[in-house]
């Protein structure tokens, strides 16, 4: 089955072949397994070892995104988030009932995010300590600048959480040039090609130390993750982890550093390729305009034919052993497909001849959204 979602994705075998095993996490072979993984991680970051910690936690990416939002920020902390589409917006959630106050930038639905604009935003509102990004935005397929926004932060003295959960592993990423990032936030799935169930940190070490004790959560303490780390060793996981899914990572990240982060990025640019032209090779019409589609996710206006279902379109490309999202997040009906994963081009080219197939099925004749 080609998964062809923005996560989880398809994997390797090796990958999956890493899950069969019992392993107890405070063995000592599995303290050297996260010891390891804590490290590769931080490097995929660009991070420096002096400077920066690799914090694990259970769970999906939203449970890190809370956890580095009250880490950082205090009760009643002010964090400017520009409002890119549905990560966003669940990231002003996250904040706002972690007790923390989400200030909202507007932002049109599939546009990018204008660093000036996040500058006067800052320097309208001298109580904004933080900016939240998302940088790669699923909801859309936008891929915003995280680098040129955080240059905008950091000159004006403020400080940035990066949700990079659907960017980590593919999109660039250098913290060592980017000391205004308390954290950047990620899966062990994704473009890390692994499974999921685990999230990661990367965060600034100076940061965990003064923010210590405001989480308000033992859960969701990044600091405490840290701390727990420097009283039990770096093999540590704090509460019990999912080894696993910690050990499959690890194999991932052996094809990731084969690979290079470059090289996996531009592979997903061609699938991305690939799909988008393919797509209006059948008479689709994407979501977003080619000078702004991301390689992350494609989202294609859904047909304004009477035979249009979404869910029988997902039947009958299962069928076909292709497997999309049976949701969007699009203010308009969409369809939404991931060119990330263990998959190439020619995968995508195939998957593109069974949309067509798929929609001949259900009976979708008017294709194109005027």
């Amino acid at each position: 089955m080609l998964l062809l979602i923005p996560g989880p994705v398809t994997t390797r075998p090796e990958v999956r072949r890493a899950l069969c095993q019992d392993i107890a996490p405070w063995d000592n072979d599995f303290r050297q397994v996260l010891a390891r993984l804590r490290e590769r991680v931080v490097g995929v970051a660009g991070g420096l070892p002096d400077q920066h910690a690799a914090l694990p936690l259970q769970g999906c990416g939203h449970f890190v995104t809370e956890a580095a939002l009250r880490t950082f920020l205090p009760p009643g902390g002010r964090i400017l988030i520009p409002a890119t589409g549905a990560y966003a917006d669940r990231m002003i959630r996250l904040a706002r009932e972690a007790g923390r106050v989400p200030v909202v930038m507007p932002l049109a639905h599939g546009e990018t995010t204008d660093p000036q604009a996040v500058a006067r935003a800052l320097a309208e509102d001298p109580a904004l300590s933080h900016v939240g990004v998302v940088y790669s935005e699923t909801g859309s397929g936008v891929i915003h600048d995280a680098v040129a926004i955080g240059a905008a932060v950091r000159a004006a003295g403020r400080r940035m959480i990066v949700d990079a959960v659907s960017a980590f592993g593919a999109l660039p990423l250098d913290l060592s040039a980017m000391p205004e990032v308390d954290a950047v936030v990620f899966t062990t799935n994704k473009c890390l090609e692994a499974l999921p169930g685990a999230g990661f940190a990367v965060a600034r070490i100076d940061r965990l130390e003064a923010c210590a004790g405001q989480a308000g959560s033992w859960s969701l303490d990044l600091s405490d993750i840290y701390a727990h780390a420097l009283r039990a060793g770096w093999g540590s996981f704090r509460f019990t982890p999912p080894a696993q899914v910690l050990a499959a990572l690890d194999v991932a990240l052996d094809y990731h550093d084969a690979e290079t982060q470059p090289v996996r990025l531009a592979r997903y640019a061609a699938n991305m390729r690939t799909l988008y032209d393919g797509v209006r090779g059948l008479g689709l019409t994407p979501y977003l305009p080619p000078d702004r589609q991301g390689p992350i996710i494609v989202n294609i206006l859904a047909p304004e034919d009477p035979a249009w279902n979404l869910q029988s379109f997902v039947d009958a490309l299962k069928a076909r052993n292709v497997l999309i999202s049976n949701f969007y997040n699009t203010p308009v009906p969409t369809f939404r497909v991931g060119c990330i994963g263990a998959i190439t081009p020619a995968d995508m080219a195939g998957a593109v001849a069974a949309m067509g197939d798929a929609l001949g099925e259900i009976g979708v004749k008017q294709r194109r959204v005027a």
